[in-house]
């Protein structure tokens, strides 16, 4: 059987004849018109984004104190206009509640005329700013001050709206409708308490009915049957409470000329601009994060191109304000909800404006049945979410809660600008007393002095940093531990001075931490200075020598210029670059290295120091690392023992491990403590090869506690219940899926497999060793690739460079087969809770696909740099 699989994939006429069943005749037919065509998907996403849209857009426009109609005229102009001309394709937009408060207030000083005419010149103050490419400069704002700014905005609509749901009116500030609450709720209105308890009741416990029947009422939106069963409650049992009123639309009123004070207006306007802006420009960063994690749609979307969705805001603000409609932003609700439903393409989001359109004008008589408590219990939620706990413990972990609570409570009592520009203010102190602020400590540790700078070192902290220096005793040995980011050349000339004169004394001092761009180093024997090449981050250990930490420079690592004769002098320690996972960092000593001709090694080794291309080893077939290094430094490592009887491997261990210690460890401590006291909590289970050249925290950019993972000779799953099934596999994923609560499994393949070079080459009969019973779980992927019935798991870049790549996808399609017949897995997959994924890395490119269904066939698609940023 083995034997027929190469041919198969090696034949011209098989892959023709594989090639036709895939793409298209090379002379197709002269194509047909083409007519305009909706998506399914995007048919079914619109109708779920309208259902929400609907009553929100009613409820915000009765919180702001708008015509109810005006909701309506921004959620239809933010589905067509900025559906159409935005450069977000499945963010949705319309009235919004982060606008709340400021149309409220605006409504309040000028009028309903006036706040349109604000809306239209805030769209074409948008249209400028998109035109001049200015989108990105507003995801300058730090997050703590947008988050600030909403939660601000939250707590305001939810008191307001806390007096409608009281049966009362609310009043014109937060501070006003908090001394009026004691008198509602002395007056409360039974029946709009009894519908406002009854829409957040629905609202709340929609979402959590369980089982497959909660599965299937969770396609029907909350917001929608929270409203509808209110207003089905109130029609059925005759309740005299205040309800919808729509008047014709031949009384609406359209924009007209702004009335008021100037700078009132202009701030206004700018008011207006900020928040529209800023909310849609990172409601279109976060639905590229939720398009990025559906597999298949990132490439079909695209990222946002922000310039352009800032025109479409502007436009539609425009044309709102025109008509005579509320402002208009990105909505996180809607978007998400329109992404989660399936949405494919902008046309999702113009056809929810249509239905919009639609609804406004032929459902007039069922929307007045909607009751106002209703509505404003539903926006009273939506506020008090906009106060996310989340946030809160973001801004907390990173030491921003001051400006968001500044940003809060300025929304809250003067209003949305003042509020920010507050929050703004801490902002520019909180970084300015940062970056000023040092802290500088010493203390002996068993004969070494260390000294730890905390913070970016300024000249502003170089007197304290000489006061500590200068109280190390001489001829002491000195560990200076800089954990910032940034020196400026004040600071670096005084580290290098006191650096000249310690050593000069017989002292030695090394340098470690985490700052990049500049490494202050010391003479060596002879009195010359480091090179310039050498001038990248590392530390400084002893006298005359120098390791480097991750430096991004190519010239050769141990070689010092010698000031009085120029000539190169060659540094014995050993030049590893700790912590680099991109670069192969093992220096191989000459008592270590291979005799020539050993197999599967090259005769003649690189210079020391230099980079060497990734290649092929003929003989083998297996890709080198690109990159990697290879140097033959003879001296020990710092830190490390050279007693008798200790092999090569064994110096290997003890330099990564020590290097491990002084430079790494430090920097993860704090974090694998927290992970020590509170448990191992990862979010995958990642399943691959235990081939050398696989490193998974490099590929998925993961860290500590992020990936539970299972490694094994061809990435392979057993079935259950085979008698050549795998006891440690199966315990890991049960383990993995029962008891980590696991929401994702990845099998992961490779390039130049050798596990599956071993079944294309096996032979039946013969001794069966333990690998060769191992490697019986591969052979209904050999099985798979044979049968003709099956289309082939194939790239989507390019065709399979030979069988043992096409032998790689097919296995990772088989395994995923095998990993949906474990109990565990079938059981977690039927409650929704679990997500497989297949995934192909190449080695040699450094290129991983991800495994897609398109029309029957199984598509490894590449990840690219678009996708990981967004």
């Amino acid at each position: 059987m083995s034997a027929c699989v190469p041919t198969r994939a090696t034949d011209s006429n098989a892959n023709v004849s594989r090639t036709k069943r895939v793409h298209p005749p090379h002379s197709p037919p002269p194509p047909s018109p083409r007519r305009f065509r909706i998506a399914g998907a995007d048919v079914s996403a619109s109708i779920a984004v309208f259902l929400i849209a609907l009553p929100l857009s009613l409820g915000i426009a009765l919180a702001t104190g708008a015509p109810l109609q005006a909701g309506l005229v921004a959620a239809a102009a933010g589905g067509l206009v900025a559906g159409l001309l935005g450069g977000c394709p499945l963010q949705v937009s319309g009235p919004a509640a982060g606008l709340t408060v400021v149309t409220a207030d605006l409504i309040h000083r000028y009028g309903w005329r006036t706040t349109c005419a604000v809306t239209v010149l805030a769209g074409l103050a948008q249209l400028a700013l998109g035109c001049v490419r200015v989108a990105r400069t507003a995801l300058a704002v730090s997050p703590a001050i947008v988050h600030g700014m909403l939660a601000g905005i939250g707590v305001t609509i939810a008191v307001a709206q806390l007096h409608i749901v009281l049966g009362g009116t609310p009043q014109s500030s937060v501070l006003a409708n908090l001394r009026a609450l004691p008198a509602q709720l002395a007056d409360l209105h039974p029946a709009d308490v009894a519908m406002s308890v009854l829409t957040l009741a629905l609202l709340l416990l929609w979402p959590r009915v369980p089982g497959r029947l909660g599965h299937l009422m969770r396609k029907i939106p909350a917001a929608l049957v929270a409203v509808a069963g209110a207003t089905l409650t109130a029609s059925l049992a005759g309740l005299s409470l205040a309800k919808v009123d729509l008047p014709s639309w031949s009384s609406h009123a359209l924009a007209g000329l702004p009335e008021g004070p100037v700078l009132g207006i202009a701030a206004a306007v700018l008011t207006t601009t900020l928040v529209c802006s800023v909310q849609s420009l990172l409601g279109a960063v976060a639905v590229d994060k939720l398009v990025a994690g559906q597999p298949g749609l990132s490439a079909r979307v695209g990222r946002s191109d922000l310039n352009r969705e800032l025109l479409g805001q502007g436009a539609a603000n425009v044309v709102s304000g025109v008509l005579g409609g509320l402002p208009v932003a990105g909505v996180a609700v809607r978007s998400s909800a329109n992404v989660q439903a399936g949405a494919v393409s902008r046309n999702s989001t113009m056809l929810h404006g249509v239905l919009v359109v639609v609804a406004a004008l032929l459902m007039v008589p069922v929307l007045e049945l909607i009751p106002l408590a209703s509505l404003a219990a539903l926006v009273m939620a939506v506020g008090i979410q906009m106060v996310s706990l989340h946030h809160i413990r973001t801004v907390t972990r990173h030491r921003e809660v001051l400006v968001y609570a500044v940003t809060t409570l300025g929304v809250v009592f003067f209003g949305v600008l003042e509020g920010v520009l507050l929050g703004v203010t801490v902002a520019v102190a909180v970084a300015l007393n940062r970056l000023a602020h040092t802290r500088i400590t010493h203390d002996e540790k068993e004969g070494v002095h260390h000294v730890h700078v905390r913070g970016q070192l300024t000249f502003l902290a170089v007197p304290r940093l000489s006061r500590t220096l200068h109280l190390v005793p001489q001829g002491t040995h000195v560990v200076v531990e800089l954990d910032g980011s940034f020196m400026d050349h004040a600071a670096y000339e005084s580290l290098q001075d006191w650096q000249n004169a310690h050593t000069a004394r017989g002292g030695s001092a090394e340098l470690t931490g985490r700052r990049t761009g500049v490494r202050v180093t010391e003479p060596d024997h002879t009195g010359g200075e480091a090179t310039p090449a050498e001038t990248a981050t590392g530390t400084t250990s002893g006298s005359g020598t120098t390791t480097e930490a991750p430096a991004r420079t190519n010239a050769p690592a141990h070689t010092t210029a010698n000031a009085p004769t120029g000539e190169p002098t060659t540094s014995t320690a050993c030049r590893c670059h700790p912590w680099t996972p991109w670069r192969n960092h093992q220096c191989d000593h000459p008592q270590s290295a291979p005799p020539s001709g050993h197999p599967g090694e090259p005769t003649d080794r690189p210079a020391p120091g230099t980079t060497t291309p990734g290649d092929t080893d003929t003989d083998t077939g297996t890709d080198t690392h690109p990159g990697t290094r290879k140097d033959t430094g003879t001296g020990p490592h710092p830190g490390t023992s050279t007693s008798p009887g200790t092999g090569p491997g064994g110096h290997q261990l003890a330099r990564g491990i020590s290097a491990f210690q002084r430079n790494t460890a430090p920097l993860v401590r704090g974090e694998l403590a927290r992970l020590a006291k509170e448990g191992q909590r990862p979010s995958q289970l990642f399943l691959t090869c235990a081939d050398s050249r696989l490193v998974t925290s490099m590929i998925t950019s993961s860290g500590p506690g992020d990936l539970f993972v299972v490694r094994n000779v061809g990435n392979l799953v057993p079935p259950p219940g085979e008698e050549s099934g795998d006891d440690s596999v199966a315990a890991a994923i049960e383990y993995a899926v029962d008891v980590l609560r696991v929401r994702s499994i990845t099998v992961c393949g490779h390039s130049g497999c050798g596990a599956m070079q071993a079944l294309l080459n096996s032979e039946p009969g013969g001794a069966q060793t333990p690998l060769k019973r191992w490697l019986r779980n591969g052979l209904p992927s050999l099985e798979r690739m044979a049968d003709d019935g099956r289309p082939w798991a194939r790239l989507a870049a390019r065709a399979p460079a030979d069988a043992v790549e096409q032998l790689c996808l097919t296995n990772v399609v088989q395994q995923l087969e095998h990993l949906r017949g474990h109990e565990s897995v079938a059981r977690a997959l039927r409650e929704g809770a679990l997500e497989l994924h297949g995934m192909y890395f190449h080695v040699g490119e450094a290129q991983a696909y991800l495994l897609t269904e398109e029309d029957g066939e199984q598509l490894f698609d590449g990840v690219g740099v678009a996708d990981l940023s967004a």
